[in-house]
């Protein structure tokens, strides 16, 4: 029998290490390139047994999301046929780039089939969510295609390192972004991707590679670009660059201790920004 116990299950935030966009299909919908990985920050989903759905919203970011039932973990708790009372410790910023939300349909998603004692439901069955969710209920480095279903695993495992996240608190709706979008049929990355054996290896690959919607973005909030050459200019900062559709930029570090002084010192000097470090989750 499932444990009828409280469940949490964290939702980590989201990092496209590389965003190519190479398509479009005819009923608008992108079709993306992208090398996906995640970070130890992130939200948390609570679920509690209760006669009725609920949820509630705490955190320090709970303030940008207000409960509403279009909410993405009402969502998938409906599309999971479950019920409870959920709580969305709110930690990531809102509509930020590195899928907060559909970190949290997935984590919703996972929390209901833990409660219940069943199977995770496939990448097609998710995927009416929103196209990040799919990936982010594999929760792991893939090569991410198509509009979002494509899940490749990596062939080889990532090399240790840490992420640097910023964000400078401008929301950027993603929909504008691809409407600013120059052309939609660049080139992907290579058909087999390189084995990295450092860090220093995949940062070099990621320099010969594009997010090909950081250029509408930072027209769209010159903000960003500040941002990302902020995370730049950190000592130990292999690569900065903007996630998804932003405005949330990375700074991708070999050491822990470089990782965390960066933080400490942007948190400083941008006190109005969101910044957090985490590991790459393996």
């Amino acid at each position: 029998m499932p444990d009828p116990g409280p469940v949490a299950v964290f939702a980590p935030a989201k990092i496209n290490l590389t965003l190519h966009v190479t398509g479009q299909r005819a009923d608008g919908y992108h079709l993306l390139d992208s090398l996906v990985v995640f970070a130890d920050v992130g939200d948390w989903v609570h679920l509690a047994p209760a006669d009725r759905l609920t949820l509630a919203i705490t955190g320090p970011q709970a303030a940008a999301l207000p409960v509403s039932d279009d909410n993405l973990v009402l969502r998938a708790a409906r599309l999971m046929g479950a019920g409870g009372s959920f709580t969305l410790e709110k930690r990531l910023p809102v509509a930020s780039g590195i899928g907060g939300g559909s970190a949290d349909a997935a984590a919703a998603v996972r929390a209901c089939a833990a409660a219940r004692g069943c199977a995770l439901p496939a990448a097609a069955d998710v995927l009416a969510l929103g196209a990040d969710v799919p990936v982010c209920l594999a929760g792991r480095p893939v090569r991410m295609t198509g509009v979002g279903e494509g899940l490749e695993p990596l062939a080889h495992p990532l090399p240790a390192g840490w992420l640097v996240l910023a964000n400078p608190g401008v929301a950027v709706p993603t929909p504008a972004v691809f409407r600013a979008l120059a052309r939609r049929d660049n080139a992907p990355m290579p058909g087999v991707l390189p084995q990295f054996g450092t860090l220093a290896a995949l940062a070099g690959f990621l320099n010969a590679q594009r997010n090909d919607l950081e250029p509408p973005a930072i027209q769209i909030a010159p903000v960003i670009d500040g941002c990302k050459a902020a995370l730049a200019a950190q000592p130990g900062c292999l690569i900065a660059r903007m996630s998804g559709s932003g405005a949330t930029c990375f700074g991708l570090f070999a050491d822990e201790r470089a990782a965390l002084a960066a933080e400490t010192a942007l948190q400083a000097a941008q006190p109005g920004w969101w910044v957090a470090a985490g590991a790459l989750r393996p």
